[in-house]
């Protein structure tokens, strides 16, 4: 079994822009890529799990949000980190769009995403965590069966050297 880093996407990867969709509105927090890529060297699977509403009330489209993360990973990978797999759940009750109209387990705080994604990539939870700008998101994680950290701002790379050191320290002991 792996570790893995399970990342919200928008206020953590990206600046959030409310509703993002489009690959031309994208802007990288700071420090994101240089925390996938350190990440990455120290032997983690990055899992993102992303809430996507915005398909759910038409702001854009699926294939709009999988034209994002592929070019989101492709970003990543120049910058040597490596996104194993993006997740996000566009449904959302009372949506506007009737197709998207339902409660999912996928939806944040519930660990829908997580799960599938530990059971699809033989992620061992225990040793791994998750990243958020929500409370749902540490919620979602603690439902996993993991550590949820709130991000706040600053340095993506900075905060999550300090969790990963953090970690490690309380391993040794």
């Amino acid at each position: 079994m792996r570790k893995a880093v399970f990342f919200d996407r928008d206020g953590v990867l990206n600046v959030d822009k409310s509703y993002l969709g489009f690959i031309k509105d994208f802007e990288w927090m700071d420090g994101a890529k240089e925390a996938l890529a350190y990440l990455t060297a120290e032997g983690y699977a990055i899992i993102v799990v992303t809430n996507q509403s915005g398909v759910a009330r038409g702001y854009y489209t699926e294939d709009d949000v999988k034209t994002l993360h592929d070019w989101m990973c492709r970003e990543a990978a120049a910058a040597g980190g490596t996104i194993t797999a993006v997740y996000y759940c566009p449904y959302l009750e009372g949506a506007p769009i009737k197709a998207y109209d339902k409660k999912s387990d996928w939806r944040k705080p519930e660990p829908g995403m997580v799960l599938a994604a530990a059971r699809d990539y033989d992620i061992d939870l225990s040793q791994s965590f998750m990243i958020g700008d929500m409370t749902r998101d540490v919620e979602c994680g603690r439902r996993a069966g993991m550590d949820g950290y709130l991000f706040t701002g600053g340095r993506l790379d900075d905060f999550v050297r300090t969790i990963v050191t953090e970690r490690n320290d309380r391993e040794r002991v």
